[in-house]
């Protein structure tokens, strides 16, 4: 670790940090299970990367229409006032267009990235769950009572035997 590192999260220095083998396996653990999740990220990226075409396509108009826009403007101010209102009404809304075709694109990128974070949201709860029943299915989860089966019989027996006991005390 740097110096500046040290000083900018105000850390102990490297020097005076005790060293502790335990922690670092569990950081090697962790480190491991998050270049798991960016290789799975990084295998469902090639099907969002196949819509670059549309990118392409609303780079292209929204060029296209800030040309047009002003092409438009330099036309306004060449013709009659009275026709110039029209022209630059027209040249407006290519610059309209323009911003539409630019935040289509940046929302659909938003959706994207807001799809996969779902995605691999739904893959951590479902490894929790697969995990869970793996560990009640092999008896290594945690025990949290005793019991015993009886038959109702038996269990009338002790009953009775525990309310004589109690009677019994009481006297």
């Amino acid at each position: 670790m740097t110096r500046k590192l040290e000083e900018l999260f105000d850390l102990p220095t490297s020097q005076d940090a005790p060293v502790d083998s335990a922690p670092v396996e569990d950081l090697r653990s962790q480190l491991q299970t998050l270049d798991d999740n960016i290789d799975k990220i990084d295998l469902a990226l090639p099907g969002v990367r196949g819509l670059e075409a549309n990118d392409e396509e609303m780079d292209g108009l929204a060029d296209l229409a800030k040309s047009s826009y002003n092409d438009l403007m330099d036309l306004g101010m060449q013709v009659d006032s009275r026709f110039a209102s029209e022209i630059f009404s027209v040249a407006s809304n290519m610059l309209g267009h323009a911003i539409t075709a630019k935040t289509a694109k940046m929302d659909k990128k938003l959706k994207m990235i807001d799809l996969q974070l779902k995605k691999m949201r739904l893959d951590q709860q479902q490894a929790v769950i697969d995990s869970k029943a793996a560990d009640a299915g092999t008896g290594e989860g945690m025990q949290t009572a005793q019991g015993m089966v009886l038959s109702r019989n038996d269990l009338l027996d002790r009953l009775l035997l525990a309310s004589k006991d109690q009677k019994d005390k009481k006297e």
